[in-house]
């Protein structure tokens, strides 16, 4: 086998780079002298290679959707296996729902219970979020001869949002309970200690004076609470989290962040309304 010498893999080394710079510069010039040419080897050599990518694509299209069909099956069967899982555990629920209602039932008619009348409402529109004297409200869109009071409770679709704060014409002005001013007599339904939520101006509003001798547990839900009749009781706040600082904070159940329609109710009990306004028309539509 022949076996350069040294001197000669030395010429060599030597020769390559100026090989290469003079390969460079006479494919430089040969693309400045005729661009044309060279734009149509590039596109000679795309269109050649077309047909190839085309031949490819079926058969490889194919081997891909097949291994996504079978990674797909195999996710499927846990998928079904997770389903089952819950749907038992939904069955467990509901025949616990079924008994506890029965019950309820039951001692509705020995206590001979009458049932409190169903909250009227009406629905709005979030326009804005504005400022002003607070810092966390929401104007909402109520159209004429709305009969809307200060002091009635909104709600979205999963909890309480806040209370009327200003009306006029045909807007009213929340105040979340986010806010610095907002200050919601609660209920922790575990313990059913009593406690007071207080907004921060932050995301979540913090829990304040709660019941000597219990602490709120992480996780726990909180409920409106009937004290100084200020708000119904049992309306869905939130639920509990403790910050960095072990401070409880409630996670509100209403989306707040992205508020577009949100239901104010009347409860029909005058102490939610300053005693200075007049009682509540009864509003064209519920």
């Amino acid at each position: 086998m022949f076996r350069p010498s040294i001197q000669t893999r030395h010429a060599i080394a030597r020769l390559t780079l100026p090989v290469t710079v003079v390969a460079a510069f006479g494919l430089m010039l040969v693309g400045k002298v005729d661009t044309v040419l060279v734009e149509r080897a590039r596109i000679a050599v795309y269109d050649a290679s077309v047909p190839i990518y085309a031949a490819l694509a079926e058969p490889l299209g194919r081997i891909n959707n097949g291994v996504s069909d079978i990674v797909g099956l195999w996710g499927l069967r846990d998928e079904n296996a997770r389903l089952l899982e819950e749907n038992e555990q939904l069955r467990r629920w509901q025949s616990i729902a079924l008994t506890l209602d029965a019950e309820n039932h039951r001692l509705k008619i020995a206590l001979r219970w009458i049932p409190d009348p169903e909250a009227s409402y009406v629905t709005a529109r979030v326009v804005a979020d504005v400022g002003g004297v607070y810092a966390k409200a929401v104007l909402l869109s109520v159209g004429p001869n709305h009969g809307l009071r200060k002091g009635e409770i909104a709600l979205d679709e999963r909890g309480l949002v806040g209370r009327i704060s200003e009306v006029g014409s045909r807007t009213a002005r929340v105040l979340l309970i986010t806010d610095m001013n907002s200050r919601v007599p609660v209920t922790l339904e575990s313990s059913r200690a009593h406690a007071i939520l207080a907004g921060t101006n932050g995301p979540w509003p913090r829990l304040m004076y709660w019941s000597e001798g219990t602490v709120p547990k992480e996780g726990e839900r909180v409920v409106t609470s009937a004290e100084a009749d200020a708000f119904p009781p049992n309306l869905p706040v939130g639920t509990v989290h403790y910050n960095a600082s072990g401070v409880p904070e409630i996670e509100p159940d209403a989306v707040l962040r992205s508020l577009d329609i949100v239901r104010i109710f009347d409860y029909g009990q005058n102490s939610f309304a300053p005693p200075d306004v007049a009682p509540r028309p009864t509003p064209g539509h519920h």
